[in-house]
């Protein structure tokens, strides 16, 4: 059947008040970007990641882009500073991960001004699968360039994969998104709390009762024949604003006082992550498409395409059918014309319910 490809822009106004699409509320980066070195903990789950921690402090091998310096620490030295009871706590991440590869080095800062660009700009120096978390961080990136600013309490961790397969490299980000909600899924559980329905909001966004609670960010280079990819997840847990967070929905639905913890979140992100993987590796993403259209927001939706013909703009209505073999919309047309729907630039759809 022949798909016609398309980019699109969506003409539908937003269903409710229109809310900023920042992960955060944004504070003065000029009060938070000193002069002073990001620390950097270098953490290791088993004694060859501590190994490693070790000799990348002793070597002062990391650094972030622009010449920005840091100062690398250990795990061990963790306890010699005050941060606060909210800061996160990697024994208790440790505790919960169960990988053999993703998140079993990692590296914590309190305040930095990326977890993207920690794990991007070192990642020649770094064991696949390191995950760098920071409690703040003041110059986070967003889809096309857009800097996100986001508070204590939001969850922002970047981590990093290698993939050979150029093919299959723009699908990884649809297996974190579906990780991360499945992760969320599966802390509910163990916890016993009310379930909380975090929806996927294609390509790279996630929902909760309408509002947008987190993104995806995935960035890829090529080197030695293989893919250096980075994958950055921000993701309101604690923080109410501008949006809405999991703990905030989680004590409108629950009549104890419960609370998702950062932690426990990575870490179950990271032992679902790790399963989907191997499945979306060793058998293609069609084997998980089941399961990403009952999380994803647009099974049947219609929406309107806008397309520029010569000096005429020509607009079509159109019903979302999934995702096509390259991860683009797959559409079917009232003409039963099949198409490819392409973002526009970095114009995110607003897509609303089949008529």
């Amino acid at each position: 059947m022949l798909v016609q490809s398309s980019r699109f822009r969506f003409l539908f106004p937003p269903i409710q008040k229109r809310i900023p699409s920042s992960l955060s509320f944004s504070v003065a980066s000029s009060a938070m970007d000193s002069a002073s070195p990001s620390m950097l903990f270098l953490c290791g789950k088993s004694s060859t990641e501590s190994e490693i921690a070790k000799s990348l402090k002793i070597n002062d091998t990391l650094n972030l882009p622009n010449g920005g310096k840091v100062s690398a620490l250990l795990q061990s030295e963790i306890n010699t500073f005050r941060f606060g009871e909210d800061a996160f706590n990697v024994d208790l991440f440790w505790n919960s991960l169960s990988t053999k590869r993703f998140g079993r080095f990692l590296i914590w800062s309190p305040l930095l001004p990326s977890t993207h660009d920690i794990v991007s700009h070192n990642f020649c120096e770094l064991p696949v699968g390191t995950v760098c978390v920071a409690d703040t961080q003041f110059k986070g990136r967003g889809r096309s360039k857009n800097a996100w600013e986001s508070p204590r309490g939001c969850l922002m961790f970047s981590f990093t994969l290698q993939m050979e397969d150029g093919k299959t490299v723009p699908l990884v980000q649809y297996v974190v998104s579906l990780a991360v909600t499945e992760a969320i899924k599966d802390v509910c559980d163990r916890n016993g709390f009310p379930f909380i329905d975090v929806r996927i909001k294609w390509p790279n966004d996630l929902y909760l009762n309408g509002l947008k609670v987190g993104g995806i960010l995935c960035t890829s280079t090529y080197k030695s024949k293989k893919f250096n990819v980075s994958s950055g997840i921000g993701f309101n847990v604690g923080n109410e604003k501008p949006t809405t967070c999991l703990n905030t929905v989680l004590k409108e639905l629950s009549t104890t006082p419960n609370e998702f913890r950062r932690e426990d979140i990575t870490a179950a992100f990271f032992n679902k992550f790790e399963m989907l993987y191997d499945i979306f590796i060793n058998q293609g993403f069609q084997t998980l498409e089941e399961l990403y259209y009952r999380t994803w927001l647009h099974s049947g939706q219609r929406v309107i395409v806008q397309e520029k013909n010569e000096d005429r703009v020509v607009e079509n209505l159109v019903t979302i059918q999934g995702l096509t073999s390259s991860g683009y919309l797959l559409a079917i047309g009232d003409d039963n014309q099949m198409c490819e729907l392409h973002p526009d630039g970095n114009r995110v759809p607003e897509f609303w319910p089949a008529l």
